[in-house]
C-alpha cells in the first residue's frame, strides 16, 4: 500500500510540474519533455545494469559471510565494518542501494545497511577524490568528511533502538 501512495505522489508530482512548464509555453513544454526524455534514456540502462549486477553480487557472494560479518547478531563491528565497506563503495545510487538491498535479502541486519547506505552518502571515498576535492578546498572536504563520520554510528543506533523496520 505505501508503495502505491508513493507511487501516486510521484505522478502527481510530474503531472504538476508538467502542467506549470504546459503554463510557460510551448517552449518550455518541449524542451522540458525533451531533457526529461533524454535524461530517461541515459538512465534506464544504468539502473538496469545496477540491479541486474545486484542480482549477481546475490547469488555469488554466499549469504552466510553476509549474515557473518553484516547479520543482525554482528552487532557495532558490523555496523564498523558497513561503514568502511559504503564508504570504500565506487558508483552512484544504482550501485551503492542495489549493494544494500542485496545484502539485505542476503540476511544483513538494517541497522549495519542503514550504516552502509549512510556511510556510502556521506562519504565514498572516490567521490570525495574525484569530485568533491577539485571544486572546493581539500581541507573543507576532510573536515566535512571528518564531522560526518558519527552520522553512520548515529544511525545505526537509532535503528537498533527503533527496532527492526
Amino acid at each position: 500500500m505505501s508503495a502505491l501512495i508513493v507511487d501516486i505522489i510521484l505522478w502527481g508530482s510530474v503531472a504538476a510540474l508538467g502542467l506549470m512548464a504546459w503554463q510557460r509555453g510551448r517552449p518550455v513544454l518541449v524542451s522540458s519533455v525533451r531533457e526529461g526524455t533524454l535524461d530517461f534514456i541515459n538512465i534506464v540502462p544504468r539502473i538496469a545494469l545496477g540491479v541486474i549486477g545486484a542480482g549477481y553480487i546475490a547469488a555469488v557472494i554466499p549469504s552466510e559471510m553476509i549474515t557473518g560479518w553484516l547479520g543482525p547478531d554482528s552487532g557495532w563491528l558490523g555496523v564498523l565494518m558497513a561503514t568502511v565497506a559504503g564508504a570504500a563503495t565506487p558508483g552512484g545510487p544504482v550501485i551503492g542501494f542495489s549493494l544494500g538491498a542485496v545484502a539485505m535479502k542476503a540476511g544483513a541486519g538494517p541497522p549495519q545497511v542503514i550504516a552502509y547506505v549512510t556511510a556510502w552518502a556521506l562519504f565514498a571515498f572516490q567521490r570525495l577524490i574525484l569530485w568533491e576535492i577539485p571544486f572546493m578546498p581539500a581541507r573543507f572536504v576532510w573536515f566535512r568528511a571528518a564531522v560526518s563520520l558519527p552520522f553512520p554510528f548515529v544511525a545505526a543506533a537509532i535503528a537498533m533502538a527503533i527496532g527492526k523496520p
